[in-house]
């Protein structure tokens, strides 16, 4: 049966990426994606970067690419485009609407850092056509050192601003929960890689030094999550609260033993902490428990469709419908497979990744047989798309671990 899965999801990818092929209108100016044929004109961060390693992945396998360049650079530009002075971008436009516009610069979210890493995967896809991206290099030094400047705890991670436009909508770690207090590891997780791809194209251009300062943050950031997201107790990586009143010894029941710690580990079973070896951060022993402790325990994240999105073990553990925020309390997403699948192989777990591949194949052929397209989210046990039927976007992922399978060439994000 797989192998006819791999057929449908193969035959219907083909026959419907264009549906997320949009021409500029208004504030969009170039060419650009959006998520699948339910969305009309709406440009988001993450969502652009991953449909872009997916649809390449489909010209490796049908020799089809024509002048797609056109709209994987359109994304990168538009958001660079749009962005301000300062280094803030949107997360999202439309032809009338810019999110920073929305609100005072740095007191809402901004672009999630993966425009380096977008950028960086359109230069490695075609090395001998780089000289499009030099006018803009300043522009994305400026936005990454926003990041630094705002959204940088003085421990070294990263934190959310407030709850809204993080990516994974209503993950508890962040959700409902104070201004500038989520040390989420699914953003530092994004960041250490954003900062890799920011040193591998200042060298692409030959700007030494910027390349020097972006490798030592990505050195740094990768000790402070080392550091302050592991927890032994339990073999996995977690996000961090950094809500802690300042240290004052003037308050007489403090200044005897003032605190010495700067964050408190929010030990919330998110998928988010298998970023960590996604993004190359875990060490190979972590990956062991993270592993075998974690992802493989059925009364966790482990079940018949793939990755919960949250543990079961959490009572926030919820199967449900929703928009705005999207549900990522429970149900399988295509995206979370994926690159949980991506931190397996890269890990040695061969097997492991094998398994969470035929489950998400399982997941989108059933789908697409059943009712013709894919749905945005899905019932980890019983494979239901929940959400949002015609969205495409990184479903179609699954392709890369389709190739990954069958031994052939494998497109890869930065």
């Amino acid at each position: 049966m797989i192998e006819e899965y791999k057929k449908i999801i193969t035959d219907y990818a083909c026959s419907n990426y264009k549906l997320m092929f949009r021409e500029p209108n208004g504030l969009l100016k170039h060419p650009y994606i959006v998520p699948g044929a339910s969305y009309t004109q709406s440009l988001w961060d993450w969502d652009s970067w991953l449909t872009n390693v997916a649809i390449r992945q489909m010209f490796v396998n049908n020799g089809e690419q024509k002048d797609f360049v056109r709209y994987e650079r359109g994304c990168v530009i538009n958001f660079l485009e749009n962005t301000r002075e300062s280094g803030c971008m949107p997360h999202l436009l439309t032809p009338t609407r810019n999110t920073i516009d929305e609100a005072p610069e740095f007191s809402t979210n901004m672009h999630k850092p993966v425009l380096a890493q977008h950028v960086a995967f359109i230069l490695k896809s075609i090395p001998d056509e780089t000289q499009w991206f030099e006018p803009y290099i300043e522009k994305l030094d400026k936005f990454l050192k926003a990041y630094m400047t705002h959204q940088c705890h003085e421990n070294g991670l990263y934190f959310w601003l407030d709850d809204a436009g993080i990516g994974v909508d209503n993950d508890p770690c962040t959700f409902y929960r104070p201004p500038k207090s989520s040390g989420a590891i699914f953003l530092n997780c994004l960041m250490y890689k954003e900062l890799q791809a920011m040193e591998y194209i200042c060298d692409i251009f030959k700007k030494d030094d910027l390349k020097d300062f972006y490798r030592t943050r990505a050195e740094i950031l990768l000790k402070a999550v080392r550091n302050l997201c592991w927890d032994e107790k339990d073999g996995f990586y977690y996000s961090v609260d950094l809500n802690l009143y300042p240290i004052d010894l003037n308050v007489p029941l403090h200044s005897g033993c003032p605190r010495h710690w700067d964050c408190l580990i929010q030990r919330i079973g998110s998928w988010s902490g298998f970023l960590a070896m996604w993004s190359g951060i875990a060490t190979q022993q972590q990956a062991q428990r993270m592993v075998k402790e974690n992802l493989l325990d059925d009364k966790s994240f482990n079940s018949q469709f793939g990755v919960r999105t949250l543990s079961k073990y959490e009572k926030m553990y919820v199967i449900k419908k929703s928009g705005n925020p999207s549900c990522w309390l429970g149900p399988v997403w295509g995206i979370s497979n994926y690159l949980v699948f991506k931190g397996l192989v890269k890990y040695g777990f061969v097997e492991e990744a094998r398994n969470l591949a035929y489950k998400t194949i399982k997941l989108f052929g059933q789908d697409i047989e059943k009712q013709g397209c894919m749905s945005e989210y899905y019932h980890p046990d019983t494979g239901e798309g929940i959400n949002n039927p015609g969205f495409q976007n990184w479903n179609l992922l699954v392709l890369n671990m389709i190739a990954w399978l069958e031994d052939k060439q494998v497109v890869s994000e930065f």
